[in-house]
């Protein structure tokens, strides 16, 4: 292969997905996932880079492996379905509810409301509406239909 590696990664987004999935098999020595076509150009463009310019420092990589374990154990599943639970800290929640705007702030121990800590939207939503709600549902982060 005598490609240039900014050619090799611009030919990537041309490049058919059976061709794709041999070049996965050839720098991956595995299986290429059953993921859409983005997912597999974006990771082969890493390991294309990674073989040609050196990947991550070990000294990185164990660091990153400490964050990950201190977020989760270490156990993936655990930090996939916390993902999907919780918005990241930070975030601002905004509902405008008769005519209020109400914004609530994601926190790590939970949700800030008016300057007050809450642990769950549910009660938020409850000292807005008067009315029991799934918090969730209220603020938009999840339909009705699969509350």
């Amino acid at each position: 292969m005598t490609d240039t590696i900014p050619a090799r990664l611009a030919a990537l987004k041309t490049t058919p997905t059976p061709e794709l999935k041999a070049q996965w098999r050839t720098l991956f020595d595995s299986e290429p996932p059953a993921f859409n076509r983005r997912y597999l150009e974006s990771r082969l463009a890493y390991r294309i880079q990674e073989l040609a310019y050196g990947g991550l420092k070990s000294q990185t990589i164990r660091r990153l492996e400490r964050i990950g374990n201190d977020l989760d154990g270490g156990d993936r599943k655990k930090s996939r379905v916390r993902a999907n639970l919780k918005p990241i800290v930070g975030t601002r929640l905004v509902r405008e509810w008769q005519g209020v705007e109400h914004v609530v702030t994601v926190t790590t121990d939970g949700f800030e409301w008016q300057g007050r800590p809450y642990k769950s939207l549910s009660a938020i939503a409850r000292g807005i509406a008067g009315t029991r709600w799934n918090g969730w549902v209220f603020f938009g982060l999840k339909s009705r239909r699969s509350a």
